[in-house]
């Protein structure tokens, strides 16, 4: 039997969505139901049932109904009626109510089964604020790839302004034509654009993740981005920290002509890098400059080693990185991204 005393408080919340019934779509809260035995000999503990976490109770005594909990007798999680009768169940045995998978529609369900949302912070309230670090270089200059280590190994979000953009336009939304045309001739996107683009994928991953470390990716490049970030999110917030990373442009374009053949990007070409890297000059560095002059900019010489460079990158991170993500030993892909093991080959 699980102990009350073992478990982590619930703290989570449930978005239902697209049932179309109104008892069963909106939100579910965690449960404060008192102790009580389930239908499998469980004894249950606020904010769970049958040993895991609860929206509630599943005995026909919750306060909302219908009530979302995990059933031991039936190994699968269900939005459970008042009355008994289920409405959606789906059969596994995750920690959570899942959210990458079709329900199963049960005895008094409706057609569609509902979409299945877990947020780590109330809905209802604004989002918790994101710890922010910006991250600024010339094309080429390894950013993506030194965002790619501290993402996977740190426990960091790298959010890409560039791919913001790419699946932006892939998605074919209204802003795709002007960011097609941007990419294309290597100008820069309209700030409003870049600047929403990041704001709702930072609160939707700290919404659905609970985590708030965040690799701005190519942002801000420019004064303009700058400024429609203080427009947002507010001139009294203090200013994130920026990593540029400096690099000489002859080492730059031997990169991206070097990647070219595997990134089927279209910009990763001589002519584009140029436009680039004068847009980058002419644009970027001032904002670099801006960072400096704060004491806010910390610069990393990125023609050194990639492990090297990787080490102070893992330094500046250090104060809001979990210790745990420190001790992890590399991955496979980790050791790849750094040098330290080939990549397979592709197959011909």
């Amino acid at each position: 039997m699980v102990q009350s005393n073992e478990l982590k408080p619930n703290t989570l919340y449930i978005e239902v969505s697209g049932a179309g019934l109104p008892e069963v779509d909106g939100l579910f809260v965690p449960s404060t139901a008192p102790p009580t035995e389930s239908e499998s000999g469980t004894v249950s503990s606020p904010g769970y049932w049958n040993g895991k976490m609860a929206w509630d109770r599943a005995d026909g005594k919750s306060a909302r109904c219908p009530a979302l909990s995990y059933s031991n007798s039936y190994k699968s999680w269900r939005i459970c009626r008042l009355d008994g009768h289920l409405a959606y169940d789906v059969t596994c045995d995750d920690e959570l109510p899942p959210t990458d998978r079709q329900w199963h529609v049960y005895k008094k369900g409706v057609a569609p089964a509902p979409k299945v949302v877990v947020h780590h912070c109330d809905p209802r309230l604004p989002c918790p604020k994101a710890n922010v670090v910006f991250v600024l270089g010339g094309p080429g200059a390894g950013k993506g790839t030194m965002c790619e280590l501290a993402e996977s190994q740190l426990g960091w979000n790298h959010l890409s302004a560039g791919d913001l953009l790419r699946a932006e336009r892939e998605a074919g939304g209204p802003t795709a034509a002007i960011i097609n045309e941007v990419i294309r001739d290597g100008k820069l996107a309209p700030d409003e654009i870049i600047v929403s683009l990041l704001k709702k994928s930072m609160e939707t991953i700290t919404r659905t993740t609970g985590k708030k470390n965040f690799l701005l990716d190519g942002f801000p490049r420019s004064l303009g981005n700058l400024e429609c970030w203080y427009d947002i999110f507010g001139r009294d917030a203090e200013l994130p920290k920026m990593l540029y990373f400096e690099c000489p442009y002859d080492v730059l374009r031997q990169r991206i002509l070097g990647r070219a053949k595997y990134t089927g990007r279209r910009d990763d070409n001589a002519e584009s890098l140029k436009k680039r890297f004068d847009t980058f000059k002419a644009q970027t560095l001032p904002t670099v400059e801006r960072f400096k002059s704060q004491d806010k900019c910390v610069e990393i010489d990125t023609s050194q080693s990639r492990q090297a460079v990787y080490d102070e990158v893992v330094s500046h991170l250090a104060e809001h990185t979990d210790k745990e993500f420190v001790a992890n030993p590399l991955t496979e892909r980790a050791e790849m991204l750094l040098g330290l093991r080939p990549y397979p080959k592709q197959k011909a």
